[in-house]
């Protein structure tokens, strides 16, 4: 199914921190880690899939670092492009970021991506972010940020009277469900007949955890690649007949709800916030599809 040209790999779901806006409930407590034999498993079947970019992220991946190293230099043996998402807690001056990231550019990483943002830091002028990425220029690295903004009513010239509108750019899933969907101006179930995040139907990007999910969305799993190689799940995706995957594709996370039969009468803020919350009433029914169970919180099921 598709055309498969990227993998998201989600080193570890181990975090420094727990933001309010993590799609994977994300911590210090949270538990999944790639071994190094795990890694170069998944990486040897990336690119039997024909799989042409690899993204490195978590959690966090710094904590994992001679993992990380290893990961990098694996994809790029096979000639992978190679990629990696970071908070950048590791920047505590330009000289020692300097001194984190110049074995990466080493091993072959072609790019950085840093999360800059409030989540990750209220001051933006002592942003370790900043300092990571001026440590890449001088590296010859490339480097881009990552930056989220929290959920808010927003209102302007020539709206419809009694439209609600959110802004910023959080997808309400995960524990931002949680934290960060209080207070915000909702809409009637029926108004979510799409899924507008990600390409349910074609994916040219999959994710995939250390206990090998291979996801289409965080917490959608479409196979296992420790059970099945990864371009045998890809060839095997067939999302009309997905559980989850097949009513969005229909209808959205509006007929997600309808498919099987669950509580209409709430309004929600967003197509996500109404899938997640679906999908999360669902868990026990679709234990192979939804998980790992941890991505879903502490309180789900």
């Amino acid at each position: 199914m598709g055309d498969l040209k990227g993998l998201h790999v989600l080193l570890t779901y181990t975090c420094l921190y727990e933001c309010d806006h993590c799609f994977l409930y994300c911590g210090p407590s949270a538990e999944g880690t790639f071994t190094l034999e795990q890694v170069e498993t998944a990486i040897a079947q990336a690119d039997g899939a024909g799989v042409e970019e690899l993204f490195f992220e978590g959690g966090e991946p710094f904590l994992y670092y001679p993992l990380l190293e290893a990961s990098v230099r694996l994809g790029k043996s096979r000639g992978l492009s190679c990629h990696l998402v970071t908070n950048c807690y590791w920047a505590t001056t330009v000289r020692d970021a300097e001194l984190w990231l110049a074995p990466l550019r080493e091993a072959g990483l072609d790019s950085l991506s840093v999360s800059d943002d409030a989540f990750h830091c209220e001051d933006p002028g002592r942003s370790p972010a900043r300092r990571a990425r001026e440590a890449a220029r001088n590296l010859g690295l490339a480097a881009d940020s990552i930056c989220i903004e929290a959920p808010a009513a927003l209102a302007w010239p020539g709206q419809t009277k009694g439209e609600p509108v959110v802004g910023g750019d959080v997808l309400l899933k995960g524990r931002a469900v949680e934290k960060l969907a209080a207070g915000l101006p909702r809409r009637p179930f029926s108004c979510f007949t799409e899924c507008t995040g990600e390409e349910l139907a074609s994916p040219s990007r999959v994710h995939l955890d250390p206990f090998g999910n291979v996801f289409v969305c965080q917490g959608v799993s479409i196979g296992n690649i420790w059970r099945t190689p990864l371009a045998e799940v890809m060839a095997a995706y067939d999302p009309s007949a997905h559980p989850i995957v097949g009513p969005l594709l229909q209808g959205g996370p509006a007929a997600l709800a309808e498919r099987y039969g669950l509580p209409e009468g709430e309004d929600y803020v967003s197509d996500c916030h109404l899938c997640y919350l679906v999908r999360c009433r669902l868990l026990d029914r679709f234990p192979e599809q939804l998980c790992p169970r941890q991505v879903y919180g502490p309180g789900a099921g």
